[in-house]
């Protein structure tokens, strides 16, 4: 089984990234480690992650009966599908050659669509459930995952994220849009800092990490994206050891997105399974184009387009939602 590993050689396009505060490249490996204390939490996650996949696909059947090559066509003959399928796209392609802003992205675009905040970030999170739950559980075979920082960040995520989800579903979604649009505005323009601002290394021991779960959590869940942006980055960024950091952070976000899933599910009335299917249909074939990106274009050069591309399409959104 090949699993993705972050490379931490020394290469041009691996130092432009420890510039910029983004995560190092990934490689594929075949070689399977295994953290000791971690076993059972991957496990766990692959667990979960199984009886997912058998309850949608049971209340499918008990949705739709044996109609299942008519809902098909209706799903692919519906326009709002291959909307969700071409964000989806971007957004992997995006995530896929920087490491990072998926959630964003998406959420962006999505809102540049139409939809509510609170649909948004639903579609979003539930689309990364098990993109995020795979992810963890490659770096915990990797013995990529900190135990004391994974901890350290896998409540105060959970709470932030909760907190986040009552207040993008309990708020008016018109109301909601000028904030959220102003937020993905201002991560975009946070974006083209980064490109353009040297992190210098600090080896100290990180501090404030429940804070920054905290806030990570609650702006993912509410703007629908940033806990890599502000956690990931916030970490790697200051000098800390890229390989746990990477692997803690991704798996405490699995848990993260499972509990952000579940809350909307729960709190909100419409059903975003169509834009769902979408994003990760259309995430499905970015892979090869965002290697191609990564090889082919300066991460502080695909930073700047990323920056600008979410910040142009926040203002608009921000003008029509004022308007």
């Amino acid at each position: 089984m090949k699993i993705r590993d972050p490379d931490l050689g020394t290469d041009a396009i691996n130092r432009e990234h420890l510039e910029a505060g983004l995560p190092p490249l990934e490689t594929l490996v075949t070689e399977e480690l295994r953290h000791p204390h971690l076993v059972w939490a991957a496990w766990a996650t692959g667990l979960i992650l199984v009886a997912l996949a058998l309850y949608l696909a049971g209340q499918f059947v008990v949705i739709n009966g044996v109609r299942t090559g008519a809902v098909l066509e209706s799903v692919f003959t519906d326009p709002r599908f291959w909307s969700a399928a071409g964000v989806g796209f971007v957004a992997q392609m995006i995530d896929g050659a920087l490491g990072m802003a998926y959630g964003i992205s998406a959420t962006t675009f999505l809102l540049s669509t139409g939809a509510s905040p609170a649909v948004a970030s639903a579609s979003v999170h539930i689309a990364e459930v098990f993109t995020t739950g795979l992810s963890g559980i490659s770096h915990v075979r990797l013995g990529n995952v900190n135990r004391d920082l994974f901890l350290r960040l896998l409540v105060p995520g959970i709470v932030g994220a909760t907190v986040g989800v009552l207040v993008v579903t309990q708020v008016d979604g018109e109301a909601m849009k000028p904030l959220i649009s102003g937020y993905l505005l201002l991560m975009g323009l946070y974006i083209l800092w980064r490109a353009y601002h040297k992190r210098k290394a600090n080896r100290e021991k990180p501090r404030h990490v429940a804070k920054l779960a905290l806030f990570g959590g609650f702006v993912d869940a509410a703007g629908g994206g940033g806990w890599g942006p502000v956690v990931t980055t916030s970490l790697v960024g200051s000098g800390h050891d890229p390989r746990t950091t990477i692997g803690s952070v991704n798996f405490a976000e699995f848990f993260l997105t499972l509990s952000t899933a579940a809350s909307f599910s729960a709190l909100i009335t419409a059903s975003p399974w169509l834009t769902v299917g979408g994003l990760v249909f259309g995430g499905l074939f970015a892979a090869p184009f965002a290697a191609v990106l990564c090889s082919r274009i300066p991460a502080r050069a695909l930073m700047t387009i990323v920056g600008l591309v979410i910040t142009f399409i926040s203002l608009y959104n921000l003008h029509k939602a004022l308007s």
